[in-house]
């Protein structure tokens, strides 16, 4: 998949195709329904697919002071729709600019003078342009005009409401990342390089890799069951992983997300991996002693072996996407 980020007016973008148009925070369940039957009808029509997007998020421009955290940024959600079939991504950035400019003056100038789609797939319930008045039915009106269809695809249900990036984002908050998943398609995940800890997983006998994921949203303070990819090794392997301050060990101390990878001694400092987030174990507590710290972990480590072998999951060379 080509990847055009914020290209220049002269810029070559790819023409004809079937255009889909979103912000595709997370690449859900939805939107992969949208992507790949816009790419199933592109390949009928034997023209390019193309999906159109912005950088950064619109409510990050619109309303930081809320602080959004999303569930996937700009590299993931382009690899994520990568594996939609999608012939190319352009990735426009968005400011107050683009946000003031009203969606019919967009349609004609970018999606219309740049791209020349023969037709334009989007959500039904998605709005775009100056004050949110873009929709599908102002987009068909000037389809008409312009010479090219449209198609609003309904959204996705699951347990009586829709899936949305908002709704994901409230779950994986809360901690339920097995609900997530199944509104994903896929586990949640996060990306992180290994840096060097305090090494007190080791004194306690559970060596750990500590994970640094910068910005992205973290599931709740707590212990789950995970896998880490180690592009090094090219295997995925089981996990206990922890996210929270320590409160037993430390007091006031920072946010860590340190995992325990299941029978395995290798260092890692300063590689890159991804950790999959499949079942939450508990809640982060205090406990009374070290000790009973550690006889919590060895139940921790059970619980996730458990978990894979109830699931016939490998605890290596596990494939998660």
């Amino acid at each position: 998949m080509e990847i055009l980020r914020d290209p220049l007016p002269s810029a070559d973008l790819p023409r004809g195709g079937v255009v889909t148009i979103g912000n595709f925070d997370g690449v859900h369940r939805g939107h992969q329904l949208l992507v790949r039957g816009a790419v199933e009808h592109a390949r009928a029509l034997e023209i390019p697919a193309v999906a159109l997007t912005f950088k950064p998020h619109p409510e990050m421009v619109l309303r930081p002071e809320v602080g959004l955290k999303l569930l996937t940024n700009a590299s993931q959600r382009a690899q994520l729709l990568a594996l939609c079939g999608l012939d190319a991504l352009v990735e426009i950035g968005f400011d107050r600019r683009l946000a003031a400019t009203s969606a019919e003056v967009f349609t004609r100038e970018f999606l219309h003078l740049r791209l020349l789609p023969r037709e334009v797939w989007l959500g039904a319930d998605f709005r775009f342009g100056a004050d949110r008045l873009g929709d599908v039915e102002l987009l068909a009106t000037l389809g008409r005009e312009l010479g090219f269809g449209v198609v609003g695809v309904d959204p996705v249900s699951e347990g009586g409401d829709v899936i949305s990036s908002t709704r994901i984002r409230r779950t994986v908050a809360h901690g339920h990342v097995e609900a997530a998943w199944l509104l994903l398609g896929r586990p949640y995940f996060v990306d992180g390089d290994v840096y060097t800890g305090e090494r007190m997983g080791r004194k306690l006998g559970f060596p750990t890799i500590n994970i640094g994921v910068g910005d992205g949203l973290l599931p709740a303070h707590g212990v789950y069951a995970t896998a880490v990819q180690i592009p090094s090794f090219g295997r995925v392997f089981a996990c206990v992983t922890n996210i929270g301050v320590r409160p037993t060990v430390y007091e006031n101390y920072r946010v860590t997300v340190e995992s325990h990878v299941l029978d395995f001694t290798a260092d890692l400092y300063e590689e890159p991996v991804r950790l999959f987030f499949l079942r939450r174990l508990r809640e982060e507590r205090i406990f009374p002693s070290s000790m009973a710290l550690v006889a919590q972990i060895h139940r921790d480590v059970e619980q996730t072996k458990l978990y894979f072998l109830q699931h016939g999951l490998p605890l290596r060379g596990l494939v998660l996407r």
